[in-house]
């Protein structure tokens, strides 16, 4: 069976985690630590995860972004998110947490810090 998380890093200095299936409590684990292994390894200008072929995200694949955004941050890596389907980016409004992973298309600029993307 391929493995539904790989990761490659750029001469430019960017790092990508690229997802294909589903995302889901099985494997949530393994994309955080994928992300946070791909900044730790090759410390990064910036981190992009790639949902191109992802097919379905629950809540531990969201709670597996943003740990990774956290490992990217702290490390000084722009993170971001590129190639989400329509039903992703509904999830991502809803939540509040758009703007915080800078998707591709978006204008860049200033963030929100995570409290204040979640509330919390």
């Amino acid at each position: 069976m391929e493995n539904p998380i790989e990761s490659m890093f750029a001469a430019d200095g960017t790092a990508t985690v690229a997802v294909a299936g589903e995302i889901d409590f099985s494997n949530a684990d393994e994309l955080s630590r994928e992300i946070c292994g791909a900044v730790a390894e090759w410390s990064p200008l910036a981190l992009v995860v790639d949902l191109g072929r992802a097919t379905f995200m629950d809540s531990t694949g969201l709670g597996a972004l943003i740990e990774g955004y956290r490992c990217a941050d702290e490390a000084g890596a722009r993170f971001s998110v590129v190639n989400m389907s329509d039903s992703f980016r509904r999830v991502l409004a809803v939540t509040g947490l758009s703007d915080f992973f800078c998707p591709v298309d978006a204008e860049p600029g200033p963030r929100p810090s995570l409290s204040e993307a979640t509330g919390a």
